[in-house]
This record gives structure tokens, sequence and C-alpha cells, in this order.
């Protein structure tokens, strides 16, 4: 028989499920007699309690799952038969009038809607590349040597300088009041690499083995600790120790200790360079995908299912609260987190997992075998044993999917690309490692 489908508003729907009270009362009968043979009670031998017994005690929950299931039942066969894409789950309720001898009830739920795609040829999309030039590579072999730098004791006579490991104790008030984290005895930080403040790192130098000092400090307006942003302390620092910086020299010896093949400074700086690049084409394309991504919104018309975005939103809540419990947060998992100040991000991810699907689904853009086994030996090139990498992803379903996602949304950018009005930027490196 045909299903009646009623559209109710917009993306929402309503089909009326019946079911026959003779099969449920069958079903859970059936149920109660399975369990009976297994169901202990005292006075009674195991499968030797009376199914009086066996009724009174489960059937409310049997009959529930009776339900459960033969409306779950009915609600997918109604909805292959209307043809219907159901987002989210449906509300069932029980009407109050039925046919003799049967049970009728009301399921109101979503549909996934029509997603029109516009016109890609008037979206614009930015689109950035980045080099790696002598610069980059210079700046990452100086991070390698720090990487690996000694500290030695610096001679009595000399104050603290750039690239110094001091240790200090030093105690900041406000109004003449001491204040919390104010205060820290045998406190060491490197001079000059952006581990204190600026007022605070260019008063330490040039200061000598015993020396005290007083200085005032603004704490920005933005500063992570509340209590102090946006004000003014004064503190007294005593240097304890100071240690000057050794950094290895770049040669063949050096390219040896970071485990290069040839242990040349060329064949250094080629390792790098080679890294490097991967490391910018990952983040030229994440950039570019943000960029289509943003693109695709503003040409694409459709109507989002409010369960999906409630779907996403829950995520996100408890993304966040994850999060929290990560930085060591009491109680992490019931803080009062407002659902609302997720929701536009909820309806953007809703929104444009919704459009890609559809280009996807129209242009053939799924991901191919040899396009998955690529990004994954690609990915693994940054480590160590690339060939372990490789065997860990393919092992399991659940990164493998993450894999899928990632080059499906590569393909997506790629063909957004081919047709939408594109503007070209080159990106200095720097700008686009620190974005």
């Amino acid at each position: 028989m045909a299903v009646n489908v009623e559209t109710l508003e917009k993306l929402e729907r309503r089909i009326t499920l019946t079911l026959a009270a003779s099969e449920v009362n069958s079903e859970v009968e059936s149920r109660l007699k399975k369990l009976a043979r297994t169901v202990k009670a005292d006075g009674f031998r195991p499968g030797k309690v009376p199914m009086s017994v066996v009724a009174q005690r489960y059937g409310y929950s049997v009959q529930y799952e009776v339900m459960n299931d033969k409306l779950g039942q009915a609600f997918a066969a109604a909805a292959n038969e209307a043809q219907l894409r159901v987002a989210g789950v449906p509300n069932i309720n029980q009407k109050d009038e039925a046919a003799e001898g049967t049970m009728a009830f009301d399921a109101t739920f979503e549909v996934y809607p029509e997603v029109a795609l516009g016109d890609l040829s008037t979206a614009e999309v930015e689109r950035v590349t980045a080099e790696v030039d002598d610069a980059a590579i210079d700046k990452t072999v100086e991070i390698l040597r720090k990487q690996r730098r000694t500290f030695a004791q610096r001679p009595a006579a000399e104050g603290a300088q750039a690239g110094d490991r001091v240790t200090i104790d030093f105690e900041g008030k406000i109004d003449g009041e001491p204040f919390s984290g104010g205060k820290a005895e045998a406190f060491q930080f490197l001079v000059g690499e952006g581990q204190m403040l600026e007022q605070f790192d260019q008063a330490v130098r040039g200061m000598k083995v015993g020396e005290s000092k007083t200085f005032p400090l603004s704490f920005p307006a933005d500063y992570h600790g509340a209590d102090v942003a946006g004000k003014e302390a004064d503190f007294l620092v005593t240097m304890k120790k100071i240690e000057a910086q050794n950094l290895p020299e770049v040669n063949d010896e050096f390219a040896k200790s970071l485990g290069i093949a040839e242990g040349s400074v060329s064949g250094l700086r080629a390792d790098v360079k080679k890294n490097l690049e991967r490391e910018v084409k990952f983040r030229v394309q994440a950039r570019n995908k943000a960029a289509v991504m943003d693109a695709l919104v503003k040409v694409a018309e459709l109507d989002l299912p409010k369960a999906l975005i409630a779907s996403e939103t829950e995520r996100l809540v408890e993304g966040a609260r994850a999060d929290l419990k990560q930085r060591g947060v009491k109680d992490a998992e019931k803080a009062p987190i407002p659902a609302e100040i997720f929701t536009p991000q909820a309806e953007r991810r809703v929104r444009l997992g919704l459009v890609v699907a559809e280009l996807v689904k129209v242009n053939n853009l799924q991901a191919k075998p040899e396009q998955l086994q690529a990004h994954i030996e690609e990915m693994a090139q940054s480590y160590e044993k690339p060939a372990d990498v490789v065997r860990w992803y393919l092992s399991d379903r659940n990164r493998m999917a993450e894999v899928e996602a990632v080059v499906i949304e590569n393909n997506v950018a790629e063909f957004v690309l081919s047709k939408a009005k594109v503007t070209e930027k080159v990106l200095p490196f720097d700008e686009l490692m620190t974005a």
C-alpha cells in the first residue's frame, strides 16, 4: 500500500505507522518464553520460573523493546517505500484512534534537502602559493641548532644577553600588594625567545649574577591572567645564575647527528627543504580548501535540517568539554556550556557537508584507491619509519575514513578551483607558517 507522506514545513514530514496488536503481543510472548529459560527467581530453579512471574517482572520492558523494534522496522519500510532520505531520528507518538486490532502512530521527521548548486563560474576564490627559499631553510637549520645547544655558566663580570638561560627570583606587586602568580624562586627562562613579556625580558638583559633590580611592567589588556590584565605592576628581580648558550657548528658532524644519510651540510639542507616543501604543500592545500568552502557556502542554496544542526551542536559541545578535561578543568563533563554559542558553527558545518556531498555525487569526486595510497605515503614521509605509518593507517577503518575525507576535500577543492574565478596570491613563507 502506498505511504501517505504529509508535508508540514520545509523539510518536515509526517507519516502514519500502523501495527497489528496481535503481532506485537505474539512477539512479546515469544520473547518472554525465551527469557523464562534462563531467568532466575528466589524459590525456583533456573528455567522453572512460572510465566506469570516472568511476565510480571519483565513484561513492561519486553513490550517496550518489541514496540521500539516494530516501529523502527515499520518506519524504515515506509521511508524506503516513499523513497525518503530521512535526516535524524523520527519523533513517534501514538494516536488516540486506530482501527480495531491495530495501534496507530504519527512519525514526524525531517528529510534531507534538495541542494541547488549555483554556477561555480561565478564563485570567487583566492588561491595562495608559497615557496621554500634559502631563508626558510636557514631559519629551520637554526631551529635544529637550538634544539641541540648546550649551556655553560657565563663569567661573573658579564651580564645576561639574548640566548642566555637565566635563573632568577622575582616578586611582583600591584599597588603595593602581591598578586597570585607574581612570585617565584629559582625561575628559569631563555632571554630573547618570547617566554616572558617583552618588558620583563628587556629588564633582565645586562643584569649580572647577584644583582637585583626593580622595574615597572604593564600587563596587556588581553593578558591570559584576568586578575592582572591591563594593570601595572612593580617587579623586584634578583639574578641567581646566567648560562651562555653554545650552538653546534653547522658542519658534516652536525648533519650526521641528525641522521642525514650522506652526512653532509648539503644533504642536510636538501632534507630540510624536502620536509618544508611537504609542510608547505599541506598548509597551502588547507588554506585553499578553506577558501573554496567559503565560496561554496555562498553559491549553494538549501534548507538545513534542524535535526542535523542539533546533532552537530551536541558534538561540538562534547568536544568543548573534552578539551576542558584535557586542560585539567575539574568536573569538565558537567561544565555549563551553552549550546547556542555553537549554533552558527554547527549550521556552517551541516551546510558544507550537504553541499560537498552533493558536489561529490554529481561530479564523481569520490576518493580513488590510488589517491588514498598516495596521500598516506606522502604523510608517512614525515616519520622515521614510513612503512610502519602506512601499515598503521591501512589497518584501521576509522583512520582510513579520515584519510578518505581529506582526499575528497582535496578533490572538491581542485574541481571548484578549475571552475571558479581564481585570483592568485603568493604568500611569504613566514606568513604561511604562522597563520
